[in-house]
């Protein structure tokens, strides 16, 4: 069954047929899907009163271990954004009583960030449905089908963010 990828294809094709475009079919496919993905784990976390965003942080805090309070720049590297992403969304999540900031007693100058009570009670009844939604998606795929993907994905990032 074509889809919109195969006729951009087509119409590269017919228009510049002496130019392979052959990675368009992976990188179109790639960007479509993450883009399907990430609609599809939005609903799931708007169930929860969350975005990506701020799931991201709760969840980071919580994998973190208890007692689940780490400096925010360890946040921002552990949660894959950058610093003033990360103000923003604590700010946010400080202003909801899910996160609190609290003084860091290994340096007199800096902060962490703790999940409260509320964040924790949150983040835990979101993580199970944002599980059961990846399987939903990745389901599709075999076992084996998954990690032969995880490691093509991240094979395709370390290319991409090499130069």
């Amino acid at each position: 069954m074509a889809d919109q990828v195969d006729r951009i294809l087509e119409q590269w094709h017919a228009e510049k047929p002496g130019l392979d475009v052959s990675p368009m079919a992976v990188i179109g496919r790639l960007s479509r899907s993450a883009l399907a993905i990430d609609a599809r784990l939005a609903e799931t976390f708007a169930r929860h009163g969350l975005d990506s965003g701020s799931f991201d942080v709760l969840a980071t805090l919580l994998r973190s271990g208890a007692p689940y309070r780490i400096a925010p720049a360890v946040l921002a590297r552990d949660a894959m954004i950058t610093s003033s992403a990360v103000a923003q969304r604590l700010n946010k999540l400080e202003a909801r009583g899910l996160i609190a900031r609290e003084a860091n007693p290994d340096d007199g100058r800096g902060t962490l960030v703790a999940l409260t009570e509320a964040g924790t009670t949150l983040i835990e009844q979101a993580l199970p449905d944002h599980v059961e939604t990846e399987r939903a998606i990745t389901d599709v795929l075999s076992g084996d089908e998954q990690a032969l993907l995880a490691a093509l994905l991240q094979r395709l990032e370390s290319a991409a963010r090499s130069r």
